[in-house]
């Protein structure tokens, strides 16, 4: 899914942070101005600036619905850990994959300007000013939420390179600047055209369909998104550097690559036509469907341990066959089908095991036993108290003829033993 697949927001400041709502949530505690200095000639590091100088204030948006709102740090607080403080993950800190649920980014405003006459000066933002600024982006955010991509049933967010361009916007337009006078300067909103060296992933495969893996057609969202997370130490990174590293070939440097899961869930859906591209695992163990299925496919006699891979093809075709009648596409099938036979010749190689060391084991016992046997046999014998060689086979459980030989041989180390006159 991305987001041409979903209805997306309507940028908004919320409610609470407006003048209508009297600014109710918007609780801003700026340091008073003798907190905040800059003294140059100190000669200790930790007092050359106020204590009020970390203080932050910022503006929060969230990408899934457009929400804008701002507010601030307590210049209080110890100043290692702002994030800590903040509403989302500042921009800048998030590179150019994932966003972290629940999507909420931030940026941090400038306080800080300075001039020979002047020095160091900090301005801080009322409520109404910053207000004032949440209206002037509100038309970067729409573009933003409007083309952010959404993965998945759960609609994860994924920049693109339309939705890094509007933040810039952003970035751009809440970047204060002040006059040799101190006056406040905000910079006119902009819309920034997309640059050439910001490319679509999707784009890239569209422009090289040679370069896609046929594997993507049926494959999990887990597999996807592994190999859209590809990060070679040597490379371009992402899908294009895992493809273009596979196939040799070559892309010029200077280009970042975005929307890498998003283009792979596409090429995915294209590939499944009008089904729903369904986990194997999932549909076959957990559904009615599924199990039906499974019971009716499974090899009569024998299990999928002892099944080959061309009976393994036929079972993963049959499979997808029932699922096609239900509008789904089962992802994952094969591979699947491939890790269940193996954890079931697995647990063959571990009962080969018990019995291998269940036999060794008898073994021993037995050699021990045979030779307490033995022992046995031969003291009796040495008794010579006038039974057969029958009646002791029969009590040792062997043949007549092993004792036989046995009083034979005692016999003859007897005479070999005994001196002469």
């Amino acid at each position: 899914m991305t987001a041409a697949d979903s209805v997306p927001g309507t940028a908004h400041v919320l409610t609470g942070y407006r003048p209508e709502d009297g600014f109710m949530a918007a609780e801003l505690d700026p340091p008073p101005a003798e907190y905040v200095w800059h003294d140059e000639n100190a000669e200790q590091q930790d007092q050359r600036y106020g204590p009020g100088v970390g203080y932050q204030q910022w503006l929060a948006v969230d990408a899934r619905d457009g929400a804008v709102w701002f507010g601030d740090t307590d210049w209080r607080a110890p100043q290692e850990s702002p994030g800590s403080r903040l509403p989302g993950i500042p921009r800048r800190a998030l590179g150019d994959g994932n966003v972290p649920a629940p999507g909420i980014m931030v940026q941090l405003l400038g306080h800080l300007s300075h001039d020979e006459q002047r020095g160091c000066t900090w301005r801080f933002f009322d409520a109404e000013e910053l207000h004032a600024l949440v209206v002037r982006v509100l038309p970067a955010v729409q573009r933003l939420v409007d083309s952010i991509h959404r993965i998945g049933p759960d609609g994860e967010l994924e920049w693109s390179a339309e939705a890094a361009t509007a933040w810039d916007d952003i970035e751009q337009a809440a970047t204060p600047a002040f006059d040799p006078s101190g006056e406040l300067l905000w910079p006119r909103p902009r819309t920034t055209p997309v640059p050439a060296w910001r490319v679509e992933v999707g784009a890239f495969l569209a422009a090289n369909p040679g370069l896609c893996d046929p594997s993507w057609d049926l494959a999990t969202d887990a597999e996807l998104d592994t190999y859209a997370d590809y990060s070679p130490q040597n490379g371009y990174g992402g899908v294009p550097g895992r493809i273009c590293r596979d196939a040799d070939r070559q892309i010029e440097d200077g280009f970042t690559f975005y929307g890498h899961r998003a283009a792979l869930y596409a090429h995915r859906a294209r590939a499944c036509g009008d089904r729903t591209p369904t986990d194997a695992r999932v549909w076959l163990e957990t559904t009615e469907a599924g199990r039906d299925t499974w019971e009716a496919a499974k090899p009569l006699g024998a299990t999928l341990a002892d099944v080959p891979d061309c009976v393994l093809v036929s079972l993963a075709e049959t499979f997808q066959n029932a699922a096609h009648e239900h509008g789904l596409a089962l992802t994952g099938l094969t591979a699947h089908l491939r890790r269940l036979r193996g954890a079931e010749r697995s647990a063959v190689d571990r009962q080969l095991v018990h019995e291998g060391e269940e036999v060794e084991r008898l073994e021993i016992m037995l050699k021990d036993f045979r030779a307490a046997r033995n022992r046995t046999v031969t003291r009796i014998l040495a008794w010579s108290d006038g039974r057969g060689d029958a009646e002791i086979a029969r009590l040792a459980s062997i043949p007549d003829a092993y004792v036989s030989d046995w009083r034979a041989r005692l016999t003859d180390e007897q005479t070999t033993m005994t001196p002469g006159p």
